[in-house]
């Protein structure tokens, strides 16, 4: 029996202004990877799309609190690369899975 581990919810901002996409992780409990996967690409996006709207607002003076955007801005840095390590050991076992066949 196989069964899915829960994915790693969003960081929740420290601010009292909430993230413009948060990203909510899956609420069904029997997900395939698939899902999972796409939910984590969602979650991706949403983070960039978070800190590209809070650079903006800084760079238009409408932010009042810098570390808001130091802190959407690292987020989304490590979500992506966190995805990027993701998608280079997925090629890995995928190769290595391949290389078994021959």
């Amino acid at each position: 029996m196989v069964v899915p581990i829960a994915p790693i919810g969003a960081i929740a901002p420290l601010g009292a202004a909430a993230p413009a996409a948060a990203a909510q992780p899956p609420t069904t409990s029997g997900a395939d990877f698939a899902t999972a996967l796409g939910h984590g690409l969602d979650a991706v996006t949403g983070a960039q799309a978070n800190a590209d709207n809070l650079a903006v607002q800084a760079a238009t003076g409408q932010l009042t609190d810098p570390a808001q955007l130091t802190i959407a801005t690292t987020q989304a840095t490590l979500m992506t690369q966190l995805a990027s390590t993701l998608q280079s050991k997925a090629v890995t076992a995928f190769n290595t899975i391949m290389g078994m066949q021959a």
